[in-house]
């Protein structure tokens, strides 16, 4: 009985840890992708001579960032 109370308990830790991890990952992919990747497709875009696509999107985005901005 005790073993299985001990089963149960180090499961539930584990779920909390799994959890964290989950949304620690994500956090920092979504930084990466905003400060990194973003900038370098756009920059790629201009320079592949897109600059028709590029300016849009980001247009699109910056107004997506300005609505969705958390105000402190």
């Amino acid at each position: 009985m005790f073993t299985i109370l001990i089963g149960i308990l180090m499961l539930m830790i584990f779920w909390k840890l799994l959890k964290f991890a989950l949304k620690a990952s994500w956090g920092l992919v979504k930084i990466l992708f905003t400060i990194v990747f973003l900038p370098l497709v756009l920059v790629g875009l201009i320079l592949a001579g897109l600059a028709a696509f590029a300016v849009p999107v980001l247009l699109i985005l910056g107004g997506y960032a300005m609505l969705c901005s958390k105000k402190l």
